[in-house]
């Protein structure tokens, strides 16, 4: 599925003034994360122009078009305005020409002007396009921030993860989303996470009902968006199943094409999942830095764990 987003959340995001503007910014969609800055474009070559994307007018290509003459910029800008992007923004407060007004006019393209300068605005833009046109899945769980990790936690209803996350809240996490989380695929490496408008900072809590977790607790109890550093899965605590108890190797689900570190927690009365989800916070942030404890408890019992390179399965040994 395409997603889109308007040129009126666009120019409200970055406080774009109109220049021209052939029908309501909300009626006018933009498709791609890209955007085009005419070079080549200005001398008539449009073998990879993409018609989809906003051009951006910085420096170089507004004093480039103040060389020519006044049919010269016509002729250039007939070139690729006659295939109507979305868009044409000037940075830097620039004023487009009589000219680009002219057949921007006759094209129905939109002219906007930025105070930003050109580099900050586009950046600020293609991180702005991959958020809002990223794939998107919606997946039943609870995502919460823990020592700055992103959490989301998954399992069959009346598990717990709600009255969990409560608890996370209560000790000074944050809550992005209950019961219903909007993931998006922005990059290849990082999947994001909110909640729908429409549910989001409540709470269900069985026997209590409907909570607004930014009313009772306060805005720092909540967040508006999160990466996903680590899924947790919550089940019924199984007799017959042996459950990880070293943590060595790192398990993956698959979410959107990405792979995300995966971990299996236990529920059985007495367990304090809270304070063994802040534990598993910090056991990931840990690990990224390169400290893995139970290759130090192996070190220190003169021990080590070898992966087989033909069944992917590793195992434990007395070090020679």
């Amino acid at each position: 599925m395409d997603y889109t987003v308007s040129l009126e959340k666009i120019a409200k995001e970055f406080s774009l003034r109109e220049v021209y503007v052939p029908d309501n910014l909300s009626k006018i969609f933009v498709t791609s994360p890209d955007y085009n800055r005419p070079g080549l474009e200005l001398t008539g070559y449009l073998d990879y122009f993409d018609k989809n994307r906003i051009l951006i007018i910085g420096k170089k290509e507004y004093y480039y078009f103040a060389k020519m003459s006044s049919s010269e910029k016509k002729e250039s800008l007939e070139r690729f305005l006659s295939l109507a992007p979305p868009a044409m923004i000037f940075c830097r407060d620039l004023e487009p020409f009589d000219e680009i007004k002219e057949v921007a006019a006759k094209y129905n393209v939109s002219l906007l002007v930025s105070s930003d300068p050109t580099s900050e605005f586009t950046a600020s833009l293609v991180s702005f396009l991959n958020v809002e046109l990223a794939q998107r899945v919606t997946r039943h769980g609870v995502l919460v921030e823990v020592y700055g990790e992103g959490l989301l936690l998954m399992g069959d209803s009346g598990i717990g993860k709600s009255e969990t996350a409560v608890e996370l809240i209560k000790r000074g996490h944050r809550l992005i989303a209950d019961d219903a989380v909007e993931i998006r695929r922005v990059s290849a490496k990082t999947l994001v996470g909110s909640s729908p408008a429409n549910i989001r900072h409540f709470i269900e809590l069985r026997g209590i009902g409907i909570i607004n977790a930014r009313r009772i607790y306060g805005m720092g109890a909540v967040k508006m968006t999160e990466k996903i550093d680590m899924v947790i899965n919550l089940e019924l605590w199984d007799n017959a199943k042996i459950y990880d108890r070293m943590g060595m190797e790192t398990e993956y689900m698959e979410i959107l094409g990405n792979k995300v570190p995966t971990i299996t927690i236990p529920v059985k009365p007495g367990r304090n999942l809270a304070v063994i989800i802040e534990a598993a916070a910090m056991n990931s942030r840990q690990k990224k830095m390169g400290y893995n404890a139970a290759k130090e408890l192996l070190a220190g019992l003169g021990m080590a764990y070898d992966v087989d390179d033909d069944s992917g399965k590793g195992s434990i040994h007395w070090e020679r």
